[in-house]
């Protein structure tokens, strides 16, 4: 991408963010649906060109989370009172979230992730013990300090990833971070049916391996692809998440096989391959996971798209 080109497309990014409407606090639901049509489009097409302009990804991610209200006082309030019932579980994970990527551990360092991850068990805490109390609980569960890693890196402070942190949680994956992982366990069954539709004879051959996605996937499940080198690549994919529904992770997972099925296909042992995966390359995979929905069924995609926070 040339530096004017580039330059265009920050250009086109920042017209859709600095629409009076947008700005406002008391933003109205149609401004934002207007608004995220629009940074959808230039996503797919360009992506977020965040060296350029590194404000870009916080404040989109922002836009699509609908995050408005945020207090430095709910959240001074909920670390102020320390170790919570489950720090050391916390504890347990968080010195190993994105070990190997040097960026990620010179911006984000463990007691932020600790601090983060403590303030959302007590919020939740005072939620379920509240008149108003939501449908789900919620904890500290298996794969919520990956989940976690993003925000703090993209948003400019604890407090704003605090916020849209809690927002994704709670209103776009809640069932992929309840003590039994059901949505992550859905997700997994999911992705085979929908290999076995796209790739019958890929599919056939892992399951002849006796290879299922419970066995080969559950992390790249159960994380967003988050556990999957390089990070930009991973916040490139993540845009697009959030764009357009963390659903689609499942078909982001079957593209990373796709890119590799050759190798994985004439493999007497795949499962050497697909333990660690190849390093993300977040293009390629958008690409293919796009195309990948025009050959699913109807109620195959309805249930795909539905299985992070529908309650059975």
């Amino acid at each position: 991408m040339t530096s004017s080109h580039t330059a265009t497309t920050v250009a086109a990014f920042n017209k859709i963010l600095n629409q009076p409407k947008l700005q406002r606090s008391n933003r109205t639901t149609n401004d934002v649906v207007e608004g995220v049509k629009r940074l959808r489009r230039l996503i797919l097409v360009e992506g977020i060109p965040s060296a350029a302009d590194p404000t870009l990804r916080s404040r989109i991610w922002k836009i699509f989370l609908r995050v408005n209200d945020i207090s430095s006082d709910e959240f001074a309030s909920y670390v102020s009172r320390g170790p919570c019932s489950v720090r050391d579980k916390i504890r347990n994970d968080t010195f190993r979230t994105l070990a190997t990527d040097r960026g990620f551990k010179e911006r984000v360092s463990e007691e932020m992730l600790v601090r983060l991850l403590e303030a959302f068990v007590w919020r939740n805490q005072d939620r379920q013990n509240s008149a108003a109390a939501p449908r789900l609980n919620f904890t500290y569960v298996q794969g919520m300090n990956v989940l976690a890693a993003p925000f703090l890196y993209t948003l400019p402070s604890e407090l704003e990833a605090f916020y849209c942190f809690s927002r994704f949680i709670e209103f776009h994956c809640p069932l992929y971070v309840q003590p039994t992982l059901e949505g992550v366990h859905r997700g997994l069954k999911l992705l085979d049916r929908c290999l076995k539709t796209v790739d019958p004879e890929l599919y056939a051959h892992l399951r002849s391996k006796n290879l299922s996605a419970e066995i080969y996937a559950f992390p790249s499940v159960l994380t967003l692809c988050a556990c999957t080198p390089p990070l930009d690549q991973v916040l490139q994919l993540w845009d697009f998440l959030l764009a357009f529904g963390v659903h689609l992770n499942v078909l982001c997972v079957i593209a990373q096989l796709l890119l590799i099925r050759e190798e994985v296909m004439n493999s007497p042992s795949p499962m050497r391959l697909l333990r660690t995966f190849p390093p993300l390359e977040a293009l390629p995979v958008i690409g293919i996971a796009v195309t990948l929905v025009r050959d699913l069924p109807a109620d195959l995609y309805e249930e795909l798209v539905k299985h992070p926070y529908e309650i059975r």
